[in-house]
């Protein structure tokens, strides 16, 4: 009978030792991670071009938009930076300059998450966009209502 608990814990062991998977070190990693090539392979020059100015915190870097292989993106540059924020996002706005805060659901749309607070990021523009309808691009706090930071458009 003194027997018993030690058979049980025996037979659980073997069970949760046996079953569990081992990963042998030579074993390669076959999982990988979906990266964007913001490579200019295939793409036409610029259409419109932006320098971001500082709104509601400091904001800097270049965006342009590109079409490459029939599909249009807004991509900034490796110098662009903004500061982190909560619920951030890439808008087109209709005019050149971007109220600091407040601004109206009519005078812009959405494109994306802000992917990253730095450096390179391409943002994939829907077809039924009319980019002549917007003069800036903005990174945009929806939470707040905040603009962090703008570029207006030049052709």
């Amino acid at each position: 009978m003194k027997f018993k608990p030690f058979v049980i814990l025996g037979i659980a062991t073997l069970l949760v030792v046996g079953c569990t998977r081992q990963v042998s070190s030579n074993q390669a990693n076959t999982e990988t991670t979906p990266t964007v090539n913001v490579t200019a392979q295939n793409t036409t020059s610029a259409e419109k071009t932006g320098v971001f100015k500082s709104a509601e915190t400091p904001t800097q870097g270049m965006v342009k938009f590109i079409t490459e292989k029939g599909q249009r993106y807004l991509e900034f540059d490796q110098n662009f930076k903004t500061n982190r924020g909560p619920d951030l996002f890439v808008i087109l706005y209709r005019n050149s300059t971007v109220p600091v805060s407040g601004i109206k659901e009519k005078d812009y749309i959405r494109i994306a998450r802000l992917q990253k607070t730095s450096g390179t990021q391409r943002y994939a523009i829907p077809s039924n966009v009319k980019l002549e309808d917007f003069k800036s691009v903005a990174v945009w706090c929806r939470a707040f209502n905040a603009t962090f930071g703008y570029a207006p458009l030049a052709s």
